[in-house]
């Protein structure tokens, strides 16, 4: 991930909650053994003989959905299971890895997920049984990282298409937060044929206004981060992306660039594109970036010596910044950093990396 981080206004009645939960990009978490459609409340998957359809614009909804939430703690992150693992064996360890196990983080959905619409539907009732709500990245928009390190997503237009449908689906009317393809934009100029631009941003106006159809679900198309494209530029991909019909946009996803810096970005984008609200990932960058690095992998790519940042808060104290979120969970890999020295190097993307994670949260 080469980017790469009432009175709830969600309309939750009695649901005074935000979840920030599940597996991360490696771990398969539908878990939901024998189910049926009807027990995720209701809920059924999108047709796979449907036929695609263009969504309609969405509805009014609240400027900052975010506003007084509560975060949800996903019990079966690879950091909870590691916290759990160790916690009667070494308990000073178990200390250092409960900084990043307790607290908030986003489910990474992607091409690892099975069953895309039971593991969304699985969590989303799991958080409701919690009174919280669930929370997403929606990683898998074709030709996703320019093919390195986290290379993948839907082979076509049309998987991409069902897939986002059967995200909305998992959903429905429950209350959720969906961040819209980290790199998608960042990514925009440097690999894609000018026929695969305007595919990517089809794709993009597609899913938020398909995701918005869940009258309980904020969406935040990703943005990069203060350090990648000029605030001009990036709005304008935005626009062309769907920005209109989005709650708002996401800044720093799996990335280390400081929250000031990018709070200082965010709001000049915000001024660029109707004054729409925005979310920093603020997981991993308390140390900042790492200046001068070796190679530009190197400044993205398991830097060492950073630290986990701010904790998830709804209160920024910017009106236009709806929340500091973990979006990338701290202590699992960008990727295996062959092309950085040996201290970036390391597992697979998504992969749990124990010294890593002990780093980063001492």
């Amino acid at each position: 991930m080469s980017t790469t981080h009432r009175k709830m206004k969600l309309g939750l009645g009695a649901l005074a909650a935000l979840a920030f939960g599940a597996s991360a990009c490696t771990q398969k978490s539908e878990g939901v053994g024998t189910k049926t459609g009807a027990e995720f409340g209701g809920k059924d998957r999108f047709p796979d003989t449907a036929a695609i359809t263009d969504p309609p614009a969405p509805a009014a909804s609240p400027e900052n959905p975010l506003e007084n939430a509560k975060l949800f703690v996903d019990p079966e992150s690879l950091a909870m299971l590691r916290y759990n693992a160790v916690a009667k064996q070494d308990a000073a360890k178990a200390a250092i890895i409960h900084k990043i196990a307790f607290v908030p983080q986003a489910m990474w959905m992607g091409e690892w997920n099975k069953d895309i619409f039971r593991a969304v539907a699985h969590l989303v009732e799991r958080a409701k049984a919690d009174g919280s709500v669930a929370s997403f990245i929606a990683y898998n928009v074709p030709y996703r990282d320019c093919g390195q390190y986290s290379g993948g997503g839907m082979s076509s237009k049309e998987s991409y298409e069902r897939w986002i449908r059967n995200v909305q689906a998992g959903i429905g009317d429950d209350p959720a937060v969906v961040i819209l393809e980290p790199d998608a934009l960042g990514h925009f100029q440097e690999c894609l044929s000018e026929q695969q631009k305007q595919e990517r941003m089809d794709l993009l106006n597609d899913a938020v206004r398909v995701l918005r159809q869940g009258s309980q679900t904020a969406v935040y198309l990703d943005a990069g981060h203060a350090r990648w494209a000029p605030a001009e530029e990036m709005a304008e991909r935005l626009k062309a992306a769907g920005i209109e019909h989005a709650h708002g946009f996401s800044l720093n996803t799996s990335n280390y660039v400081g929250t000031g810096e990018n709070m200082e970005y965010g709001k000049k984008i915000s001024s660029l594109v109707g004054d729409k609200h925005f979310v920093i990932d603020t997981s991993r960058n308390g140390a900042g970036p790492l200046e001068n690095p070796g190679n530009m992998e190197e400044s993205w790519c398991n830097p060492p010596g950073r630290k986990i940042g701010v904790l998830p808060t709804t209160d920024t104290g910017e009106p236009l910044c709806d929340g500091f979120l973990w979006l990338k969970r701290p202590g699992e890999s960008d990727g295996e950093c062959k092309n950085s020295s040996p201290a970036h190097q390391g597992p697979k993307a998504g992969v749990w990396w124990e010294e890593r994670a002990l780093e980063m949260a001492q």
